[in-house]
């Protein structure tokens, strides 16, 4: 008899939940134009549902200078000071969905830095948000993604460093990280800021693809978190599929497996893993 095993942490965090429900909200009540700032979430089935609902994506500093109105959303990535203060002077209505977590990290930094500390950040410099967390930062806040990239920075080992992380970071990279800054003997403060939904979620998707045949990773090509959790999950299940919605998944393809396992990233919607479970149990 076949099986199926379904992670209780998968779908949207606290955080995204938060944001896609208030760009709902706004989209309802129309109060004019309605903006977010970049893409509410990395899910596209919600940025193009919420097209749908008139709401645009205004995609750099440039595009929020051109408006003369409207409702602005930060999104729950969060974004750097200079945005907030082109809000201000342009007087737009700003609504903030930037994730509790996201804006701990905001917090930190500028308290950090303002005790004469350099922040370093580990996570992906591409990302928004970190993008946004350097934005909080000094001139001389550094982002790096291993203990490589730590050391080509040069730093002198007298210098006092204070590391977060991007919400999303592999725990496990993150700790080795740390493990290596701190044998090369620099006087470091360590703030973990992966969030605990996070954590749990990696965890937990990583447990069930070491006890399956088959994983399935459910989530947006472009999310950080679901793209992670997949690195997880294949280094524990080398048949591990990572699809954006049901029609990405090929039914066949399960068939001779026993043991099937699925998680999905925190930008991921509720109908969209339902539709992959229902394909999932057609199959047995």
């Amino acid at each position: 008899m076949s099986s199926i095993k379904i992670a209780e942490k998968a779908g949207f965090c606290f955080g995204v939940r938060k944001a896609v429900e208030t760009v709902y909200r706004e989209a309802e009540e129309a109060r004019g134009e309605v903006y977010t700032y970049g893409s509410i979430i990395h899910n596209e089935e919600v940025v193009k549902d919420l097209e749908r609902k008139g709401v645009r994506v205004l995609d750099g500093p440039e595009a929020l200078r051109a408006l003369r109105g409207g409702t602005v959303i930060i999104r729950s990535h969060g974004i750097g000071r200079e945005i907030y203060e082109i809000c201000e002077k342009k007087q737009l209505r700003v609504v903030d969905a930037t994730c509790p977590f996201v804006a701990k990290i905001h917090r930190i930094v500028q308290e950090e830095n303002a005790k004469g500390r350099q922040v370093i950040i580990v996570g992906d410099p591409a990302h928004p948000e970190v993008m946004g967390i350097r934005g909080w930062g000094r001139k001389d806040t550094e982002v790096i993604e291993s203990a490589e990239d730590f050391e080509a920075l040069g730093l002198e080992k007298g210098k006092s460093i204070s590391i977060v992380a991007q919400t999303t970071y592999n725990l496990t990279k993150f700790k080795k990280i740390l493990d290596k800054i701190t044998d090369l003997g620099y006087d470091i403060a360590c703030f973990n800021t992966i969030c605990n939904a996070t954590q749990e979620r990696q965890t937990e998707a990583g447990r069930i693809a070491s006890e399956v045949d088959a994983m399935i990773v459910i989530g947006g090509q472009s999310s950080s978190n679901t793209r992670k959790l997949a690195e997880i999950c294949s280094a524990a299940c080398e048949n591990t599929f990572f699809v954006q919605t049901a029609d990405d998944l090929d039914p066949k393809v399960l068939a001779s497996f026993e043991r099937i396992g699925i998680t999905a990233g925190a930008s991921t919607p509720k109908h969209i893993i339902e539709e992959v479970q229902t394909i999932v149990r057609s199959e047995f």
